[in-house]
């Protein structure tokens, strides 16, 4: 099951480049300072040279080595704006705009991915959720296929087989209230994203009823949503709609569905809507003892991921090697 060591290997089998968009951040320092001392993830910090330069001293981290690009002395940037000018040609942004926006390091960062100088984008850790979404909407874009940018949480949690307990969570973070044709895409995007982890998926879209023991709007929707799934991803096991303990329990499973090849072994969950996601994995977080890695942003042309305020160097670490293996 699920361990770093994993992602790691996959990285050193194919380097990658990761931008940081908060390059004088002492959390991005350290996460930078370490990567360089293996030769799988080469960072690549967006600010200026010299601040950079002394924001490491100052904290104490050696980023020899590492790439530094400065918006307001990027020898590409003329490129770079004619590039978001058709980008963003449906809005008429002019070049002065598309310019004055890229001295903005989330958009800039994001421009860097674009243009294929790095590899994927790690951001946040001063700003919010939507400042790191927005310019990946726009410039990066959904993959084909796809209407909506989602998220995924991986929980891991150490065994007493010796092997992790991994599981996947979506949506907790990006969809408030995701229709039945969302919900599908997320399964299928939460799916994909739990095979890179080691996971071999079995999908639970959740309710508080299961296989129609109680009734309503929210159960019509998330049963609608299952069957879409079921028919859209034949080869993926899925049930729905489902309680989380005939979920997960087998013996729950054997009074409330038997015979069921989800129920009582899923682990890869869908939640109904984002209060029930995002309670749903802090209580695993908090009570059940799981590390929590995410959000993960699913569904994006590339590998975009967003921190949280609060996160420390470890996290920025984390999130760098996974951001990067999704690639």
């Amino acid at each position: 099951m699920f361990g770093f060591g994993q992602l790691i290997d996959i990285l050193k089998k194919n380097p990658k480049k990761i931008v940081f968009t908060e390059g004088t951040d002492p959390r991005i320092l350290e996460a930078a300072s370490r990567l360089l001392a293996g030769t799988f993830l080469s960072p690549v910090l967006v600010g200026n040279p010299d601040e950079v330069a002394k924001a490491a001293e100052e904290s104490g981290f050696n980023i020899r080595g590492a790439e530094i690009i400065d918006p307001a002395n990027y020898d590409r940037m003329d490129e770079m704006v004619e590039m978001f000018c058709e980008l963003r040609k449906s809005k008429g942004v002019t070049p002065e705009e598309a310019r004055k926006t890229l001295f903005r390091a989330n958009y800039f960062g994001t421009m860097l991915v674009k243009m294929g100088v790095a590899h994927a984008l790690l951001g946040g850790a001063t700003y919010s959720t939507a400042d790191t979404v927005r310019p990946a909407l726009q410039l990066i874009k959904t993959k084909p296929g796809n209407s909506i940018v989602s998220s995924c949480f991986i929980l891991v949690r150490p065994s007493a087989t010796g092997e992790n307990d991994v599981l996947a969570m979506a949506d907790c973070a990006i969809n408030i209230k995701p229709t039945e044709d969302e919900l599908v895409e997320i399964a299928g995007e939460a799916a994909e994203c739990a095979k890179i982890f080691g996971i071999d998926p079995k999908v639970a879209f959740l309710s508080y009823s299961t296989l129609g023991s109680g009734k309503g709007e929210d159960v019509d929707k998330m049963r609608n949503a299952a069957t879409k799934a079921k028919a859209k991803y034949p080869n993926l096991p899925i049930e729905g709609e489902i309680q989380f303990d005939a979920a997960v329990s087998p013996r729950v499973a054997r009074t409330k569905c038997p015979d069921n090849p989800v129920a009582g072994y899923a682990n890869t969950f869908i939640f109904p809507d984002i209060n029930a996601g995002n309670i749903g994995y802090k209580i695993a977080q908090r009570l059940g003892n799981f590390e929590a890695y995410g959000p993960i942003l699913l569904g994006l042309n590339a590998p975009i991921n967003d921190l949280s305020r609060g996160c420390n160097a470890a996290e920025v670490y984390s999130m760098a090697i996974i951001t990067a293996a999704l690639a």
